[in-house]
Order: C-alpha cells, then sequence, then structure tokens
C-alpha cells in the first residue's frame, strides 16, 4: 500500500498529468468529432460546456503542475502534465473551430472517457480520501490497469453497443408477448422505470451467480474480482466478453417487453451511477437502506475474500432480488471484509492484456475456482 506521505507528494503531480492528458484528448475531440466523439454522448451536452470543461482542465493542469514542480516533488510526472496542457495549447486549446459533424457509422467514445473520468475523479477521490472505510491511495497497486480498463470500456462505447443490439434485437423481434407488452407500455414512465430496474437486476444477478459457479464463464468473471483494494476505479475492472455477455442479458428482457425508451434510458443513467458508487471506497453508514438498494457495503462483501461470501449478493440495484433467490447475506454491526481478490491470487496475471489472454490459456494453466 502507497504510503500516505507519498500519496501527499503525488497529488498535484499525477493530477496535472491526468489533467493535461485529458485535456489534449479534449482538443482531438474538437479537431476530429466525427472520429472522436460518439454521437450519443454529444447529444448529453453542449458544445459550450466543453470549451468551458477544456478550459478548466487547462488551468488546473498548469497550476498543479507548476506547484508540483517547484516543490521538487514528481517532477517527471508534473512535466508529462504539463507538457501535454502546452500541446493542447499549441493545437488550439479552446478556440478550435469546426463544421457541422457529419454522420459517420463509427466512432470512438473520447468525448465519454475524458468527461465521464473527470467527473467521477472530482467527486469520489475527495469523498474517498475523507469517508473511506479503508485508508487507501487513488494511487494504489493496480489503478493503472483499472484506468485501462475504464478508457478501453468508455472509448469502445458505440462499438459495445453495436454489438449488444446486433446480439439481442433478433432474439427479441422473434419473442412475442403483446399482453404483457401493452401493459407496460400503458403504465407511466416512472413505473416502467421501476419495474425495468427489476426485472434487468433479476436478469443480471442470474447471469451474475452463472458466471460464479460455472468454470468457463467465471474465467472471465475472476479478472473482475482480481482487484485487491475497493475502490470507485475498481469497478471498471471487466473483461469485454462479460462486458458484451452481461449488457446483451440485460438489454434483452428489456426490449422483448417493450419498455420505452425514456424508461430504458434511466435505468442505463442508474447503472452507471450505481456501478461506481457500489465499488467506491466509502464508510458511509446507510441504515435501512442497504437493505432496499445495493451500497458499497454489501457489494464489497459480494468481492471479500472470504469463502462464506463467494455465492452471495449477486444483486447489483435491489437486495430484493437476492433475498428472492435466496442468495442475500449482510454481517451486522456494520462488518467490512478484511480483504478482496479472488481466492486462489495466482490464477488471474496483472495488466489488462494478460487478464483478457487469460480466458482462453488451456485448463491446465488456469487452475479454475467457482462458488
Amino acid at each position: 500500500m502507497i504510503s500516505t506521505a507519498r500519496t501527499h507528494r503525488s497529488f498535484f503531480a499525477y493530477s496535472a498529468a491526468l489533467l493535461g492528458l485529458l485535456s489534449l484528448f479534449a482538443v482531438l475531440c474538437f479537431h476530429f468529432p466525427e472520429l472522436l466523439t460518439s454521437k450519443e454522448f454529444r447529444a448529453a451536452y453542449t458544445e459550450q460546456f466543453a470549451r468551458h470543461l477544456l478550459l478548466a482542465g487547462l488551468v488546473a493542469a498548469f497550476v498543479m503542475g507548476t506547484v508540483a514542480i517547484l516543490r521538487d516533488r514528481n517532477k517527471r510526472v508534473a512535466l508529462a502534465g504539463v507538457a501535454s496542457a502546452t500541446l493542447a495549447v499549441l493545437l488550439g486549446g479552446t478556440n478550435v473551430t469546426f463544421d457541422a459533424i457529419g454522420k459517420t457509422p463509427y466512432s470512438l467514445g473520447l468525448d465519454w472517457f475524458v468527461i465521464s473520468l473527470f467527473f467521477s475523479a472530482l467527486v469520489f477521490v475527495p469523498l474517498e480520501r475523507y469517508l473511506g472505510q479503508r485508508r487507501i491511495s487513488p494511487l494504489r497497486p493496480g489503478w493503472r490497469t483499472d484506468l485501462t480498463y475504464f478508457f478501453m470500456s468508455h472509448v469502445l462505447v458505440q462499438f459495445i453497443l453495436i454489438l449488444v443490439t446486433a446480439s439481442t434485437s433478433t432474439v427479441a423481434g422473434l419473442a412475442a408477448f403483446p399482453a404483457l407488452k401493452d401493459l407496460i407500455q400503458a403504465m407511466p414512465t416512472w413505473l416502467q422505470f421501476l419495474v425495468a430496474v427489476f426485472v434487468a437486476d433479476l436478469a443480471q444477478a442470474l447471469l451474475h451467480r452463472a458466471y460464479h459457479n460455472t468454470p468457463w464463464l467465471w474465467r472471465f468473471h475472476a479478472v473482475h474480482h482480481s482487484s485487491r483494494e475497493m475502490d470507485w476505479l475498481a469497478g471498471s475492472r471487466i473483461h469485454l466478453v462479460e462486458i458484451l455477455l452481461t449488457r446483451s442479458a440485460v438489454m434483452l428482457p428489456l426490449l422483448v417487453l417493450g419498455f420505452s425508451a425514456s424508461a430504458v434510458n434511466a435505468y442505463v443513467i442508474l447503472v452507471g451511477l450505481q456501478a461506481v458508487l457500489a465499488h467506491a471506497n466509502l464508510g458511509i453508514r446507510f441504515g435501512w437502506l442497504e437493505y432496499v438498494l445495493v451500497l458499497p457495503r454489501y457489494h464489497h462483501w459480494h468481492h471479500a475474500r472470504h469463502a462464506d461470501y463467494i455465492d452471495v449478493n449477486y444483486a447489483i440495484h435491489l437486495p430484493l432480488v437476492d433475498m428472492l433467490m435466496g442468495t442475500f447475506k449482510l454481517p451486522p454491526h456494520h462488518a467490512w471484509p478484511s480483504e478482496y481478490g479472488v481466492m486462489k491470487l495466482e490464477t488471474v496475471p496483472r495488466g489488462i492484456v494478460r487478464q483478457h489472454l487469460m480466458p482462453f490459456r488451456s485448463s491446465k494453466a488456469y487452475d479454475d475456482h467457482v462458488a
């Protein structure tokens, strides 16, 4: 574990590096919007908002980088941040102009990555520092791997959506439940949303349990459980195959049952928020809410390196789903796990490339562990 003193010394330097790199990515998005920005996500923010956010990132990168350099702390990292911000300015900074964005069949979600990472770090890094259950650094072992997963899942968002849509639309088209569809579509949007949360969570929990009890599926899911520390970034560590399987399993019942686009979009927003929150290092006492919503302590016990908790707490949103499945387990007295990770640590290698290749290795080279 990185010491508190070292973390303090690294904060300004690494913050400058992160902001400088994000600023450079943002400028590239302005230069190549058709290629680097997601059409679906562009509708969620304005150009003026993006320019103001870029300006704030550039100023913060220069200030934090300069402070770190003057204090002679992590100079190389700080210089990398200042250099990235300088390059972003030389490439046009906030003054980059572009014509109307044309239609392209495919694009990367670099804008989604930049904005999501900026605000996630802005919210959760301070929260975990002051309200964390465990005293861990944002630069804890494995953070580079998890940041790479975060990058991959956000930048490839459109391609993932295309693959998920292709895998579910055909099956959904074959299914026909006109009476049930009419009943759901007659509901107000807020009620559709609540029903969608329950239906999707039940589908995902069933698949989640299959991940833990089926050897070849566990190989993919073990990547997610290999994190030795839990924080807001740890939830990003998911094998690409698992992302496709899980999102397909969740979207299929929603498409088959005909939930409205508004209800589905609201559910997608909830997934993004709760996935980060459930993994976050937050020691807040939520009381009775822990039995209504999946919150950090509940999901942390699912990740516990403890023999009694390898087949429990599969729900992502509602503990009710685990209660119905008979897999609900939450220790009293606000107890937290003492250790996280797979039971056999040697079965999951380090690094995103090796972890993605791991499930395809021979059975002799990989020792399965299932619930």
